[in-house]
């Protein structure tokens, strides 16, 4: 049975660092408020304690769980409160001793008793949490949920996860594999975004889907245009200093300009020449990222942590390859990237607290590589391969963030993965279909065995890789 996945569900704004450690929990923790007032125990609590496991406990300070989970139960939406307001908020709670419940009950609150980090990991998914609500007339309600990465949250193993949680709507195309992707576009005569197109015009109307899709793009513009213009050192004890800043300022020079727009104008008028190619993209990504670092507001594409992939390449695209294009090349690109993301959600994982980083930086740049395959003019057994190349290299790719922090390795591993991303489209459009000799599916399958078969030392826990070999003296 095939699961319904909208591309905005792979493309979801949020804020950072992590979409499985940060938004997933914030998510929950909202989820759960919603059972409270189905039970009618919303305006009787009068404490709420959360326990969380496994990956979210070993590395959720690093990730921000323990604030995403305060903002979850005070009642703010990771995708439009002020991100100036944030500080403010865990301040308050944290000097006050209370939190805003819902942002309806002001309810008693300590930091270190009513959030719990259990190293043990819980048998249905590495990143659990269980919420306990306790009443003024002593009820308790407890809700266990699972943050399965890119923000996505069920409240079940992952086998019964797309029956019960995920399958709300029946599509006219509807694909769990490349191969029925590959099937659709022959039958129909049309490329992988227009497919999704049309699956997506099954839920919603066009205007709506143009309208989201152009307003996922001007978040992730507007991330980069952040990032290139902010300078500084990225909070949580790594003392890491901003490169995008210093980066972008020696490629642009003394360029003027008032907004992301008129920066990107500015940037296609720029003469690029071939080494600045790879200097604008390592920006674009490491811009995205640093501002993720920094608990700001970025696209999970298809998680928090390889947010930066997918922006730099359809950047690359714009200042690059095609200055002509525009809002069609655009919705164009993200359609066929929340795709192939869907593709590997559904027959993999893009966790990397399961599947390590390859889940996160490797998904991302097999989308990446498909949309850019597809606006360049590449078929769509292109853009399939395009995916197919852009994961093969990225296979075993391990999560081992130092301190548990988003930033070493993780903001370069996103220069690297939109580089490889590039490099896979080039190549795809180079190559004639009939001469492939792995399918995108085979990939899939193979990244997930891959996933079983990794150490959980190197699945988002920095208990082993650089996470151990590097402490921070050495940074």
């Amino acid at each position: 049975m095939q699961e319904s996945i909208s591309v905005f569900d792979m493309l979801k704004i949020g804020v950072g660092p992590s979409s499985s450690h940060t938004l997933g929990p914030w998510r929950a923790a909202e989820r759960f408020l919603e059972e409270l007032r189905q039970e009618n125990l919303l305006d009787k609590t009068d404490r709420v304690k959360t326990d969380l496991y496994g990956s979210l406990s070993l590395t959720g300070k690093g990730h921000a769980t323990d604030l995403a989970v305060m903002l979850g139960l005070s009642g703010q939406d990771p995708e439009y409160i002020p991100i100036d307001r944030i500080s403010g908020i865990i301040s308050d709670i944290e000097s006050t001793g209370t939190i805003n419940l819902a942002n309806e009950r002001q309810i008693p609150f300590s930091f270190f008793a009513d959030i719990v980090f259990n190293r043990n990991f819980q048998p249905f998914h590495a990143n659990g949490m269980t919420f306990t609500a306790y009443t003024t007339d002593d009820q308790v309600y407890s809700s266990t949920f699972y943050s399965i990465g890119g923000g996505f949250v069920v409240k079940e193993e992952r086998e019964n996860a797309a029956i019960k949680s995920e399958i709300k709507h029946a599509f006219p195309f509807p694909i769990d594999k490349a191969d029925e992707l590959l099937q659709f576009c022959r039958a129909e005569n049309k490329s992988i975004s227009e497919i999704v197109y049309e699956n997506e015009k099954s839920m919603r109307s066009e205007e709506v889907i143009s309208s989201e899709l152009l307003r996922i793009w001007e978040t992730m513009l507007e991330c980069m245009f952040i990032g290139c213009h902010s300078e500084g050192t990225l909070p949580g004890g790594l003392n890491v200093r901003r490169r995008a800043f210093d980066m972008h300022k020696n490629l642009i020079g003394d360029a003027q300009y008032e907004s992301p727009q008129q920066w990107l104008l500015q940037i296609r008028k720029t003469e690029v020449k071939f080494r600045q190619i790879l200097k604008w993209v390592s920006c674009f990504a490491l811009a995205v990222n640093e501002v993720n670092a920094a608990l700001g507001r970025v696209v999970t594409a298809p998680t928090n942590g390889s947010a930066g992939v997918i922006p730099a390449v359809l950047m690359y695209y714009l200042v690059i390859e095609n200055h002509q294009a525009g809002e069609k090349e655009i919705k164009q690109f993200l359609l066929t990237a929340g795709e192939i993301g869907s593709i590997f959600k559904k027959g993999s994982t893009i966790s990397a607290a399961m599947g390590g980083c390859q889940a996160e930086i490797g998904v991302s740049s097999a989308m990446a590589a498909a949309a850019l395959c597809e606006v360049m003019g590449g078929t769509p057994e292109q853009a399939l391969m395009a995916a197919e190349i852009a994961m093969e290299h990225h296979l075993g790719l391990t999560c081992d963030p130092i301190a548990g922090l988003v930033q070493i390795p993780c903001i370069e591993r996103n220069t690297m993965g939109a580089i490889k991303a590039i490099n896979a489209a080039e190549l795809a459009l180079e190559t004639d279909p009939k001469n492939a000799k792995v399918p995108l599916d085979k990939v899939v399958d193979t990244m997930w065995q891959t996933a079983k078969d990794m150490n959980n030392k190197y699945k988002e826990t920095s208990e082993g890789g650089l996470a151990i070999a590097v402490n921070l003296a050495d940074c």
